[in-house]
């Protein structure tokens, strides 16, 4: 096995984020694994000015995404390659935002491997999954009829397509807002995203008379899986069971584009898990894996 530091490659990652170039941090880095010339496993960091270095910022997740089966030994291996060469760049402080179970079989191992490298849990995110394609097309199967039922009866339009434009934007943070919601959104930063990998971002909306009453983004984070990003209903509508609707959008979505698993993200507030979230995922969802954030002076 061959360890190297190397500048940020994009083309051999199907994680696409990884490769975001951001302007506010000093320096970017990839630390990979090789076996002949076979790119086994990389993690990607972005390195602040006061030096804490950060895999991956502004992301749903960074952390080591690894072929699986990879040698416990030989991952321990490479955390230490991978902390050694940050400190040789003046790197104090490491964060790792480690991916949940479905993006890498070998996840659990990761962590307890990172633990006993000296890492501490800085939080934790539970992220609702549905796993397996087999599945996902059976629960099309079986619930088409009452969903396209809650369509047909309230003269909705379920839509699906890539992004044209971005006018739904200032209504999923209106809408939000008007809700009370806290809107975390860097509008220039996610059409760039889009504009640079428009096969990855599609936008789900729920339509009467042409007026959007609902709207959701989902992505594909990995050309495995869809990420339920952003969602939003108006606060004025009408219409009734708007959230569910669009979910069976984004498993339609899933089967079409052939994914192994859809990440319905996580459900939280400030001071804690958001159980009417939760409860409201879990009917969509049949797993729940943790997104661990790992800390670690150097």
């Amino acid at each position: 096995m061959i360890f190297q530091r190397e500048a940020v490659q994009i083309e051999s990652k199907d994680y696409f984020l990884a490769g975001e170039v951001l302007a506010d941090f000093l320096e970017a880095f990839d630390f990979t694994i090789y076996k002949k010339e076979k790119l086994k496993g990389w993690i990607s960091f972005r390195i602040t000015p006061d030096y804490h270095a950060i895999s991956l910022p502004k992301a749903p997740m960074g952390g080591f995404w690894l072929e699986r089966g990879l040698d416990s030994q030989v991952i321990e291996e490479f955390i230490a390659y991978v902390l050694e060469e940050l400190k040789s760049l003046g790197v104090k402080h490491v964060k790792i935002i480690q991916a949940p179970k479905p993006y890498s079989e070998d996840a659990d191992l990761i962590n307890y491997l990172l633990y006993h490298s000296g890492f501490v849990q800085e939080k934790l995110q539970a992220h609702h999954f549905f796993c397996g394609t087999k599945r996902m097309k059976k629960f099309i199967q079986s619930e088409s009829s009452p969903f396209s039922k809650k369509l047909k009866n309230q003269k909705l339009e379920l839509c699906i397509s890539s992004i044209q434009n971005f006018n739904f934007l200032q209504e999923i943070v209106s809408w939000n807002k008007r809700r009370g919601y806290q809107v975390n959104l860097e509008e220039s930063r996610l059409i760039q995203q889009v504009s640079s990998f428009p096969e990855r971002y599609f936008l789900i909306s729920l339509k009467n008379e042409g007026i959007a009453q609902a709207h959701s983004l989902a992505v594909k984070l990995s050309s495995n899986s869809m990420y339920y990003y952003l969602s939003a209903v108006d606060p004025n509508t009408k219409f009734k069971h708007l959230g569910d609707l669009l979910l069976w959008g984004l498993f339609q979505l899933a089967v079409d584009e052939k994914v192994e698993f859809i990440d319905l993200g996580s459900s939280e507030t400030d001071s804690g898990a958001n159980h009417s979230l939760m409860f409201f995922k879990a009917k969509f969802s049949n797993d729940v894996f943790n997104k661990i954030i790992w800390i670690k002076d150097i």
